[in-house]
């Protein structure tokens, strides 16, 4: 999962891709990058770490022109800590090529063997998104040999690059000297959408509609499932269908949890999406606990909010913040040792004794992942007197593995996986467990748009969307998370290491 944004204008776009970066923030911490494009030269800063903290006024008054894009990233494939597979990615042939990807391939690993083979381009990284990047380097080469480079090239080069990549994948390019190309995938699993200033002469692509609206681009449109959408350097704007069979299955985890609330994804609002989870939820809760049981709905921050709020108002029960987030503290990284991974959730969250003491309180959270975080805040509620505690998910149990874009851990990770709902109860500890319902998450979602029909929703029903998911597939995963663990295991031992020396 990452944020992508892209934009052409009028003025200097390194400030505007900055904001931008900031409202997607959510989307990824490890690492982020802007890359602008003055004439035909690129200007190119990216690092490990926070948009607030990669970027200084050094850095900004590097980044000149009138074009330019960029990446927050949350690493599901490579490395995490290599500054090297920070995005943007560059290739200097044909014309200078800027790419910056949000998804996942699935046949990575044999279209670098084939680069290497057949295109003789060498990959360096363990990216996918170099994969990609020099996949759209080939397909353009072949399509505009002798030729001046048009968008109608352009746009069949897209097509090849459908025909060749498999997985998900939003995709903003810049064409040196041409203009600012993107791209969404024939299956439309990763957002991607485009708005406009006022006067319709500046452009920005993005990820989410809030990067638009929350740097003066009003949303225009989503762009749909295997479009490409070109914008030249006169800020023209060419629309092409470039995949043969398209069709819109959006990632349903994006609106229980990745999205933020207030954005709009393929016409179905966040937060709305939300609430309509939260309705359904508390029919599972009052078909499985007497209503009369409960005293108090408390959400886990954040993304939980808006479904806490409509299942304690179905319920007519009193709706309480009941945990105070440290908005201060980066996301979790995988830690050596329990001990430090539950410091890490105190770290975050800390209870308000008062909304719990002497009652049986019902905790909303979006969904159950590991389950250890949610061990831990069951842990914390009993710690500050409640009587009995409950836990709803606004989403069903995560059985499966995702490998489309989210990072989410293998399936012997999950605690969803083999266990029965009694049992993930019992591990976690709480009184009463109660989760969403497939169907009904598809169902109330989906209202909000009848134009789709469906939803990736593969880390909770095990259906793969593009259908080429195999269990070697499953193996290279498992393989690449065990060596990801092991890489920020011995970062962070080292930097815990580092830390007793200083205090030393």
């Amino acid at each position: 999962m990452c944020g992508i944004v892209g934009a052409i204008s009028q003025a200097p776009v390194n400030q505007l891709i900055y904001d931008a970066l900031l409202l997607l923030q959510h989307r990824g911490q490890d690492a982020a990058g802007i890359v602008t494009m003055l004439g035909t030269k690129c200007f190119m800063h990216k690092a490990r770490g926070m948009v607030r903290d990669v970027f200084r006024t050094r850095n900004m008054r590097g980044l000149p022109g009138q074009i330019g894009l960029g990446q927050v990233r949350y690493p599901t494939a490579g490395n995490a800590y290599s500054e090297e597979e920070a995005q943007p990615f560059y290739v200097n042939a044909p014309y200078g090529i800027v790419l910056v990807h949000n998804g996942n391939l699935t046949n990575a690993q044999a279209l670098k063997a084939e680069l290497f083979e057949v295109d003789r381009r060498h990959i360096n990284t363990e990216s996918d998104t170099e994969v990609l990047i020099n996949v759209l380097a080939h397909e353009l080469e072949m399509v505009a040999r002798d030729l001046p480079l048009t968008p109608e090239q352009i746009f069949k080069a897209v097509g090849a690059v459908h025909r060749r990549i498999k997985g998900s994948y939003a995709v903003v390019a810049l064409i040196a000297g041409h203009g600012l190309l993107a791209f969404r995938d024939p299956y439309g699993i990763r957002p991607l959408c485009y708005g406009q200033s006022a006067d319709g002469r500046d452009t920005m692509v993005a990820s989410e509609s809030v990067a638009l609206e929350g740097t003066g681009h009003p949303l225009v449109r989503d762009i749909a499932p295997g479009e490409a959408i070109f914008i030249d350097e006169a800020g023209r704007i060419h629309t092409r269908q470039c995949a043969e069979h398209p069709t819109l299955n959006p990632c349903i985890f994006e609106f229980v949890y990745l999205a933020r609330p207030d954005s709009v994804l393929d016409g179905i609002s966040v937060y709305h999406a939300r609430l309509n989870l939260g309705e359904t939820l508390a029919q599972r809760v009052i078909s499985t606990l007497p209503p009369s049981e409960i005293d108090v709905v408390i959400p886990i921050p954040e993304s939980s909010r808006p479904s806490a709020m409509q299942l304690a108002h179905r319920l007519g029960k009193p709706y309480r913040e009941g945990f105070v987030k440290n908005r201060y503290v980066g996301r979790t990284f995988i830690m050596p040792g329990q001990a430090v991974r539950k410091k890490s959730v105190r770290q975050k969250l800390n209870a308000i004794g008062m909304e719990f003491k002497g009652r049986n309180v019902l905790l909303v959270d979006d969904s159950i992942v590991r389950g250890t975080t949610s061990q831990e805040i069951v842990q914390m509620a009993r710690e500050a007197g409640a009587r009995k505690v409950y836990l709803a998910s606004a989403a069903p149990p995560v059985r499966f593995p995702n490998v489309y874009g989210i990072d989410m851990p293998t399936k012997e990770e999950l605690v969803a996986h083999g266990r029965s709902v009694e049992e993930i109860r019992a591990f976690i500890g709480a009184d009463a467990l109660i989760y969403q319902d497939v169907d009904a998450m598809k169902r109330v979602v989906g209202a909000l748009n009848p134009r789709i029909a469906s939803f990736e929703a593969s880390c909770f029903d095990g259906h793969y969307i593009t259908g080429d998911v195999s269990a070697e597939d499953f193996a290279l995963l498992q393989a690449q998370r065990r060596l990801q663990f092991e890489e920020e295991d011995g970062h962070n031992r080292s930097r815990l290491a580092l830390q007793g020396t200083e205090q030393a």
